[in-house]
């Protein structure tokens, strides 16, 4: 039985407390002082979106992330995947050699691999063979720290897990059914003896069970995030979106000192961060930072995700980073527009931010984004630079259509004058005998939701602030 994923099915783990539940690993125990050692191959097909000058250079840091140890690595060019090995048996008996020259543990391919592939492969070169996949799965499974996060990326993997039970049983002994004969009609048909069919539907029962209470459990996660952002629908709302490691966190850090995690792999961070964001001058936005995509991410995945990924779908301005110093910028860049197409997200107003810009020497590659994106800056997140120019970008997007009001606010609303000092300008505060009196400038749809939260606000000014007439501000 194989150590990975795919082998530690739910019946293995029947009785572990939920909470409790471990991690799955495909790498085994890594608490080992030698890493795994591992063999990294692909298949190009012709539609690929890998960069053709280092097909298996991202393939090869997402098992750094993961911390295994790349020894080898092998690209065959193909039309299309070979049903029973994804290569060629040229290619195929090469891989054999290679594995067993560098003494691998593992296999990885940069393909999603059928389960059919992966046993013929596993069959061939006496080694685990992983793919692209399950890769990105573990690395999200070591990444999980919160409760919200872990329960989504098992959700991932048992919906990756289930299609593939079949090829997990194939160690099983297949004995005869009842009859005790060994010819056809003895038993129940091909493909349904022994304890392996047996264990599989024990297996599926089990993942279809866990995989409902899974999806009620995120659904209320779901809900209750929506509920948290739409208190929140008041103040701009502001979200970092970008290719895994381009640099949204160090950005959030430059920005707002909010000392979110920065290192120097794939999938640093998972779970969502919102912080305050002053822009100066009494103003200020809510900044969000969201885990990283990347190329082919497993679409369960993004499902699962969604609910972490709700500050994004609901902001006001989508700052998407790009990693200009990348040779893959623009791929990265594309990745990226099909997740947020996909999330409903393509609509929303955007900033494309090509970072880095103080170790990039591509400059062809800046000229060519900035001139297919209509809103683009030049940034370093590291150095600073260009982040004044941010600041006053978003400022002029977070006005939108400010007005100019006068509100009075009684003494006893102390928690209204409070709200409304993070989302309005103040120009000057009067004190009166029945209240604060003061003169803001301030988004409209922002004070109109602030005047239905705080019903003891009044404005004083002649100026609408929608197209009703009827539905006019205080005289």
């Amino acid at each position: 039985m194989r150590h990975s994923i795919r082998s530690q099915t739910p019946s293995d783990h029947r009785d572990t407390p939920r909470s409790n539940r471990p991690a799955r690993d495909p790498f085994g125990d890594r608490s080992t002082k030698r890493p795994e050692r591992a063999v990294l191959a692909g298949v190009l097909l012709p539609n690929t979106k890998a960069d053709l000058r280092n097909p298996l250079g991202e393939l090869a840091a997402l098992a750094e992330s993961a911390g295994v140890k790349v020894v080898d690595t092998m690209i065959q060019k193909r039309t299309e995947l070979s049903a029973a090995y994804a290569l060629g048996k040229g290619r195929l008996a090469e891989l054999v050699e290679r594995v067993t020259a560098a003494q691998a543990d593992v296999v990885i391919f940069d393909n999603d691999l059928a389960p059919r592939q992966i046993r013929g492969l596993e069959e061939a070169v006496g080694r685990k063979v992983i793919d692209r996949s399950e890769l990105i799965l573990d690395i999200f499974a070591s990444r999980a720290k919160t409760r919200e996060a872990q329960l989504q990326v098992e959700l991932a993997q048992l919906e990756y897990t289930a299609p593939r039970l079949r090829g997990l049983w194939t160690h099983l002994e297949r004995i005869a059914g009842a009859g005790g004969g060994t010819a056809a009609g003895a038993v129940g048909g091909v493909g349904t003896r022994g304890p392996g069919e047996r264990q599989i539907e024990i297996d599926r029962r089990v993942i279809k069970e866990r995989i409902s209470f899974l999806k009620r459990e995120i659904a209320e996660i779901d809900r209750r995030k929506q509920r948290e952002v739409g208190s929140r629908s008041d103040q701009f709302t502001v979200s970092l979106v970008g290719y895994t490691n381009s640099g949204k966190s160090t950005l959030l850090n430059k920005l707002t000192h909010a000392d979110q995690f920065v290192a120097n792999l794939l999938f640093a961070t998972l779970d969502t961060k919102t912080v305050r964001w002053s822009l100066g001058e009494a103003r200020s936005v809510l900044l969000s930072d969201t885990v990283g995509f990347i190329r082919d991410l497993p679409h369960g995945l993004v499902a699962s995700f969604r609910a972490t990924l709700e500050e994004t779908i609901h902001a006001d301005l989508l700052l998407h980073v790009v990693d200009i110093s990348s040779t893959t910028a623009w791929q990265q860049m594309e990745s990226v527009d099909a997740v947020l197409e996909n999330l409903g997200c393509a609509k929303i107003p955007q900033l494309t931010l090509l970072n880095k810009v103080d170790i990039a020497d591509h400059s062809a590659m800046a000229e060519m984004l900035a001139q297919h994106r209509r809103d683009v800056l030049r940034i370093s997140a590291l150095t600073g630079e260009g982040l004044d120019e941010l600041v006053r970008e978003v400022t002029r997007r977070a006005e939108g259509d400010a007005v100019d009001v006068t509100v009075r606010v009684p003494h006893t609303e102390g928690k209204t004058i409070t709200e409304l000092l993070k989302v309005a300008d103040v120009r000057e505060r009067r004190y009166l005998s029945e209240g604060v009196e003061l003169d803001v400038r301030i988004n409209r749809s922002q004070l109109r939701q602030l005047q239905g939260r705080f019903p003891a606000m009044t404005v004083a000014t002649p100026e609408p602030l929608v197209d009703n007439p009827e539905a006019q501000l205080d005289d």
